[in-house]
């Protein structure tokens, strides 16, 4: 008896069906699509036609094969760890530090700043503060992290109404930058300026600044300090008076970041990451927290330190040293300042001893790689 041509015609779809999903990334479309319409990558629109069918009988099989593990051949389909099992379209892997407000069109609100001012701040120093803002064009979004706990206080300053306020009580500028300052946060930022509270700034104009340090190619600088007024903690910081621009060296006082630059710093400011003995974890607090140390080690983080880090001459500031974090310490016991104190020189010697291991374990490692690989 001759086969009913339907069923054959049937038999053959299905056979060709399978056949085709056991072969899905040389026949299936190269379309990202859903249950919904999609577009194409030249901007043309589809419907439910053939080819977006086989892509919807396909998609469950997709996410285990094409994109395992969140990645494929292309890169812009790359995902970031925790983000594999969402679309690559969905994925925002940046952000800002801009305040947004509540109503109307996202696409008129005001844009986010090209650069960046963060200030570790006490109540004590507020108009100081204040001058040192508004020396800041509206170019910049700007954040106070506040060691005191009062950032209320603030409101009557209208730029304080448009500024980031983080508050964690006798936290220091690098504990608060480790913690909130992630590259992947300040990474709209072209220039990164992390600031102390008691700095004069009567001859600081911040986008001359910013000129200066674009101009001579600095990804990791800082003002030059007023030679006639003020604390000077390194004299090679002091500004010269020869006509130059700039000179070199930074210390950790008035740094400004290109943010490439602070990708690198931010992963070198320290927190304990090896395994370690309890009683050193509970000595140490898990964490050094003052920076001290960093400044002679900021030239890991360029790739010619001769031409990239300097001391803007043409853009000076003056510190004033007030002491008010110091006195932040454990200030209900009689000698708190000189236990901080003793504190810093203490963590700036581990971070000595931590930066040398870390080169002794490198130069093991790259001479045991060349006697395996000679």
């Amino acid at each position: 008896m001759r086969a009913n041509p339907i069923v054959t015609a049937l038999s053959a779809a299905v056979f060709g069906f399978f056949i085709g999903i056991s072969f899905p990334v040389q026949i299936t479309p190269q379309l990202q699509c859903g249950l919904l319409p999609c577009s194409s990558g030249d901007g043309a629109n589809y419907s439910f036609s053939g080819s977006s069918m086989i892509g919807i009988l396909w998609s469950p099989f997709r996410n285990t094969t094409i994109l395992s593990n969140g990645t494929s051949e292309n890169p812009a389909l790359t995902k970031p760890k925790g983000a594999e099992k969402l679309p690559p379209g969905l994925v925002v892997t940046e952000s800002d530090l801009h305040m947004r407000r509540l109503w109307g069109s996202p696409r008129e609100d005001v844009a986010t700043g090209k650069y960046l001012l963060a200030l570790a701040v006490g109540y004590s120093e507020k108009a100081n503060v204040n001058a040192t803002v508004l020396k800041f064009s509206d170019k910049f979004d700007v954040v106070l992290f506040h060691y005191d706990g009062r950032t209320t206080e603030w409101d009557d300053l209208e730029w304080s109404k448009q500024a980031v306020h983080v508050s964690a009580k006798k936290q220091t500028k690098w504990w608060f930058a480790k913690r909130f300052l992630h590259p992947s946060i300040v990474a709209p930022y072209e220039y990164i300026f992390l600031w102390d509270e008691d700095l004069g700034v009567d001859n600081f104009t911040a986008e001359e600044y910013v000129k200066v340090a674009k101009k001579n190619g600095l990804e990791i600088s800082q003002p030059g300090l007023d030679s006639t007024r003020g604390k000077k903690t390194y004299e090679v910081t002091v500004r010269r008076n020869d006509g130059r621009e700039m000179h070199k060296f930074v210390e950790v006082m008035a740094p400004v970041f290109s943010r490439e630059a602070w990708t690198c710093v931010w992963h070198m400011i320290q927190a304990i990451n090896e395994p370690m003995e309890l009683y050193m974890l509970i000595n140490m607090q898990n964490d050094l927290v003052h920076g001290w140390g960093l400044d002679f080690n900021f030239w890991r983080c360029v790739d010619n330190p001769e031409e990239q880090i300097g001391i803007v001459d043409a853009q000076y500031v003056s510190h004033h040293g007030v002491p008010t974090l110091i006195a932040q310490g454990n200030g209900e016991q009689q000698g708190s300042s000189e236990k901080v104190r003793a504190r810093q020189w203490a963590e700036m010697r581990t971070f000595h001893d931590r930066i040398s291991n870390a080169e002794k374990k490198l130069g093991d490692s790259s001479q045991a790689l060349e006697e395996y690989h000679p």
